[in-house]
């Protein structure tokens, strides 16, 4: 039982001590997992008398304790003094922050201090309908790449989905893994979000990597190691973050990935030991300096093919980080110790879900002016025309499972969503990007309805798009406001829907809770709502073959009043696999299942062109949503 006392502290450092489950029950969280969530936000909850100290500093605490971020053309009450613009301007301040303050970043130097005062905008431009591909890069294989997709298969990728008048391309997480074998395979645990994993330059030569029925991620980094020379010199890089990350990567190859179990005076990157290691192991310092580099350069030229599409390139920006990584070591002062976040318990996960990765602790980012959260956002738009918010109700809150905790051990805590969003539109809009947030599941309200005041979309998924009984919608009742596609990453693939592989192979792998015949029975039931919703539609005939049925899901993707539609080339050239079956490990080939066409011969394949035919002819109904505001 959680007392009065204790919700509020709680409550006034953004930690649940209750909160709405899968079935929209209030569900409490243990006494004893608030204290330890609050005990990692240095807050001392351990008796009452703790307790009501900590309250009372609360209570004491002011806005320059963090930084003020403001929409523009609010108002806002500060301490006097005076303003320093981002133009390098000074305005002195009193009392209220004037409403025609320009956007950006800016900083305010009063009797306490210096605060961060971040200008952001209402919302960003709204995009114009378009479609385009949802690309595993890695997946892509041609003749001139060496056993994986690479950045210059992605740039005659580009090329060609331009011709045919696509829009964009929403890419995987190119984020950089750690260097070493085995190679991690998911691009969702990176060991940094700022940075390139090299596994996807193009190198020229003749492949030594054969061809295989999976992707062998080693065999390709090892082959392309062995060939990529690097810089003649060991000059380590003027740029301090790439110097950081380059000096992580080179200590990392001595002492192992996890940093957490290096050397204890080479555990935090300011120190002397470090600067020490940095200069002893310059020519490596320097070669993964080189990398990036070259990833970067590699990047812009695919940039560059994407000139002719309205949105381009779109990166997939991941919930965390490997907490023993590059990212974990070098932002260990703004990052949650010990914390790992995931999501509570659900229908499928019935003890929840820890997905190992670290994450920000809110005081201590907005300490810092969210200059780490402004760098990660402002990297991901580099190269881009658009972002993909992985699980973007993380902006609002996260679900942090303590250390030594499972995932049923822990609690929500809130996160100043104004700023995460504000500062993600401040980056999109000086970027020209577009925003698209990953909001499939149960979310608060708050979530969708904040992305679309910004003019940012949400998703919609095929596969969920029901109505309360359970019957597919029909597609004029799809969102406007959303990026629309058949399926995702984690779920069933077209072919795999229709043909129910995604029964059998989990009752191969033994993942199912009741038998198989009665998980088939209910997918053979969602199948025949879903063929009598498209027959209706006339989009396929009484008796529709495999080919015919995945058109008629691409013509009812079509129909959708969606801003944004998005196709799947697993989808459109029949491949049964999902790209990841979430639950599992090595006993399914997650990340690692190549196309089965070749990139020579995917756009010639009949159903891409018919795919691309149907999409390049989409007309939308004349709903007045789609000008730019």
């Amino acid at each position: 039982m959680i007392d009065p006392l204790l919700e509020r502290l709680a409550a006034a450092h953004g930690v649940a001590t209750e909160y709405e489950n899968w079935q929209r029950r209030p569900t409490a969280i243990a006494r004893e997992t608030v204290v330890e969530i609050l005990r990692l936000l240095d807050v001392d909850a351990s008796s009452p008398a703790a307790i009501r100290a900590a309250l009372a500093e609360a209570s004491a605490r002011t806005a320059t304790h963090g930084a003020i971020v403001v929409t523009e053309g609010d108002a806002h009450a500060v301490p006097d003094g005076l303003l320093i613009l981002e133009d390098g301007r000074e305005r002195p301040m009193a009392a209220t922050l004037p409403r025609d303050l320009p956007l950006g970043y800016h900083r305010l130097v009063h009797a306490g201090g210096e605060t961060a005062v971040i200008v952001t905008p209402a919302r960003i431009a709204r995009p114009a309908p378009t479609w385009g591909w949802m690309l595993q890069l890695y997946a892509l294989r041609s003749s001139g790449s060496w056993g994986m997709g690479d950045f210059g298969d992605l740039a005659s990728f580009v090329q060609r989905s331009s011709s045919d008048g696509a829009g964009f391309v929403l890419l995987n997480p190119l984020h950089a893994v750690a260097p070493g074998h085995p190679v991690p395979a998911s691009p969702y645990s990176p060991t940094s979000r700022r940075f390139i994993n090299p596994l996807y330059l193009r190198v020229d030569g003749p492949s030594p990597v054969p061809p295989g029925e999976l992707i062998d991620y080693d065999a390709v980094w090892a082959a392309k190691s062995a060939v990529l020379a690097g810089p003649s010199s060991a000059a380590v890089p003027s740029d301090p973050a790439l110097r950081d990350f380059a000096t992580y990567c080179a200590l990392a190859e001595v002492h192992g990935r996890n940093w957490r179990e290096w050397p204890a005076d080479l555990r935090h990157p300011s120190s002397e030991a470090v600067a020490v290691a940095r200069f002893e192991l310059a020519s490596r310092v320097a070669f993964h300096a080189w990398l990036q580099e070259q990833c970067d350069e590699q990047l812009a030229a695919v940039r560059a093919a994407a000139a002719g599409m309205p949105i381009g390139i779109v990166q997939d920006l991941a919930v965390g980080i490997d907490p023993g990584g590059a990212d974990g070591w070098l932002l260990q002062d703004v990052l949650a110790d010990g914390v790992r976040v995931g999501a509570p318990p659900d229908a499928f996960n019935q003890l929840g879900q820890d997905w190992g990765l670290a994450t920000w602790r809110p005081d201590r980012l907005a300490a810092a002016g969210y200059a780490p959260y402004r760098d990660l956002v402002r990297a991901m738009l580099r190269h881009a025309g658009g972002l993909r918010v992985d699980h973007v109700a993380g902006l609002w809150r996260l679900w942090w499972v303590p250390p030594g905790g499972t995932a049923a051990d822990g609690t929500y805590v809130r996160y100043d969503s104004a700023a995460m969003v504000g500062i993600l539109a401040l980056e999109a809009s000086r970027a020209g990007a577009v925003v698209v947030g990953e909001d499939l599941g149960t979310v608060l309200p708050e979530v969708t309805e904040g992305l679309a005041a910004r003019n940012m979309l949400g998703c919609e998924v095929l596969w969920f798009a029901r109505s309360r009984d359970g019957s597919f919608v029909p597609p004029l009742s799809w969102p406007v406001d959303a990026l629309a596609t058949v399926s995702t990453h984690d779920l069933p693939t077209a072919a795999g829907y229709l043909t129910g592989e995604h029964v059998s192979v989990r009752a191969r792998l033994g993942q199912l809770t009741r038998p198989e015949a009665e998980e088939q029975a209910d997918a053979d039931a969602d199948r025949s709502l879903l063929v009598s919703l498209l027959r209706s539609l006339g989009f396929v005939g009484a008796s529709p073959s495999l080919d015919e049925l995945i058109l008629g899901l691409h013509k009812l993707l079509a129909a959708t009043p969606s801003t944004l539609v998005a196709v799947s080339p697993y989808d459109a050239v029949g491949e049964t696999r999902q790209p990841n079956l979430p639950g599992t490990m090595d006993e399914y080939p997650n990340w690692r299942i190549p196309l089965p066409v070749a990139l020579e011969d995917l756009f010639d394949h009949p159903r891409v062109r018919a795919i691309v035919a149907i999409l390049k002819s989409r007309t939308l109904p004349d709903l007045g949503l789609h000008e730019v505001s």
